[in-house]
């Protein structure tokens, strides 16, 4: 099966060819660590978790890198403004983002690297940039020379006006031209620094994604993600850092850009009251995160995706639907097979194979869920293996229906499981004595509860409304 993605490099959906089919490698721009992670910052997580777990499917090794950027100038600010120690601030909210992508099933990247833990690496690039003359060091700073790389803006397809003006860089009278950039700046005594050949400081943005995807990955990689906010300044610039650190390198083969994520069809923003953190939607309850990851794929990546609590209780009630399914077929074992169903439309990994297409994915999943409630009613036992094995296999590849069903309908319902086993053992023996009124009030008082009961082949289950 071949792999079309859209490279966001040369503007066209291209057919993936990576650079080693034995290994392919990915790199994508993880949290700076100094708030909590709002809707915004979960999208390209969950975006580049379905395409590495895609990848796994299709190539015999992955290797996906997402970093951590723990030393940056908000941290500093966000430590000043609350007193707390920088070092207590970025592990409060490295483990607070752990939890919270956990929560919406993004698997741990293969390799994680701190800027931190890379310091000597920018080091490295940095000495390379000047030796090479795409640098100069200047008051105790160290800046990349946008002029002596003629590809710049070619990535983000930006005018030099454009992007000195989309820069907002600082146009420090050190400079030689308004567009060139930091690569390292001196740190006060009370800042975070480390030494180097031009004195106590620390690393620009930029250099610090260029020096890790190099440690962990090599100059050349296949992959380059992130969010579309990131194409300018900070990819243009890991371009021209990285390219010119190693001269007939390429980088990044292919760059892809998840689009912006709105709420309530507006920006996100403090002062209209509409942020969001991904602790306010897990907050909503344990459906929560599973349905926020699968509203996040009802729209291709690439597009804007408008969140709304509407949207957020329509997915989880899709969620209701599919595990419903599964807990009907409890005690059929799933068939294995590779071969997709006929009712797929088409196949889920190929519909992803397209440029992640999710919405075309979760479609084919709705006719396997179609198809085995069919099968269900019908009695057709010989049918339910392969499609259960194809959901389950879906699921996985899309990261969702990875818990138990009866578990999936009773989280959050705070009641006396004994007592519901009472009472339909209680509803049973009235329908045994054929005293319909009293197994009716049974049923309808557990339904006031927000318990509602489901009879099957194998009995009487129940689930939450």
């Amino acid at each position: 099966m071949d792999l079309h993605l859209h490279n966001s490099a040369t503007r066209r959906k291209e057919r993936f060819e990576p650079l080693d089919p034995q290994h392919v490698r990915m790199y994508v721009c993880g949290p700076t660590v100094y708030d909590l992670a709002h809707l915004g910052n979960a999208r390209p997580n969950v975006v580049f978790d379905v395409l590495a777990r895609l990848l796994r499917r299709l190539y015999p090794k992955v290797t996906y890198a997402r970093n951590i950027t723990d030393v940056e100038d908000k941290i500093i600010d966000r430590a000043r403004e609350s007193g707390e120690p920088i070092d207590s601030v970025t592990a409060r909210t490295t483990a607070d983002f752990h939890r919270d992508m956990a929560a919406l099933g993004v698997l741990p990247p293969d390799v994680e690297p701190r800027a931190t833990g890379t310091i000597p690496e920018m080091v490295q690039l940095i000495e390379r940039l000047i030796t090479n003359g795409n640098a100069y060091e200047a008051q105790g700073h160290v800046l990349f020379a946008v002029a002596s790389f003629a590809q710049y803006g070619a990535l983000s397809g930006r005018s030099r006006d454009e992007m000195i003006a989309g820069a907002r860089v600082e146009v420090a009278p050190y400079k030689r031209d308004p567009g060139d950039f930091v690569l390292w700046k001196p740190s006060t005594p009370d800042q975070p620094g480390w030494d180097s050949p031009w004195g106590r400081g620390r690393p620009g943005w930029h250099i610090e994604c260029s020096a890790m995807s190099w440690k962990h990955l090599g100059p050349d990689f296949d992959i380059h993600g992130g969010g579309a906010d990131l194409l300018f300044p900070h990819h243009e610039n890991e371009v021209a850092q990285s390219l010119c650190a190693f001269p007939g390198s390429h980088f990044a083969k292919y760059w892809m850009h998840n689009g912006m994520l709105l709420v309530d069809g507006e920006k996100m923003s403090k002062s209209l009251g509409n942020f969001r953190t991904v602790q306010d939607i897990l907050a909503l309850g344990p459906w929560a995160g599973e349905a926020f990851r699968l509203l996040l794929l009802k729209t291709q990546y690439r597009a804007a995706l408008d969140y709304t609590e509407a949207g957020l209780q329509e997915a989880r009630r899709e969620l209701d639907r599919f595990y419903r399914a599964l807990s009907k077929m409890a005690d059929v074992a799933p068939e294995r097979g590779e071969d997709p169903h006929p009712v797929e439309q088409p196949p889920v990994e190929q519909a992803l194979a397209d440029d992640l297409n999710t919405p075309l994915a979760l479609a084919s999943l709705h006719h396997l869920v179609s198809a085995a409630n069919t099968a269900l009613e019908a009695g057709d036992a010989a049918a339910l293996p392969h499609l259960k094995g194809r959901i389950l296999a879906a699921g996985a590849v899309l990261g969702i229906l990875q818990q138990d069903p009866a578990a999936w309908f009773r989280a959050g319902v705070e009641v006396d499981a004994a007592a519901i086993e009472a009472a339909i053992a209680a509803r049973l023996a009235a329908r045994k004595a054929k005293n319909w009124p009293e197994a009716d009030r049974i049923r309808k008082e557990l339904a006031d509860q927000g318990i509602l009961l489901e009879d099957g082949p194998s009995g009487t289950t129940w689930r939450r409304a």
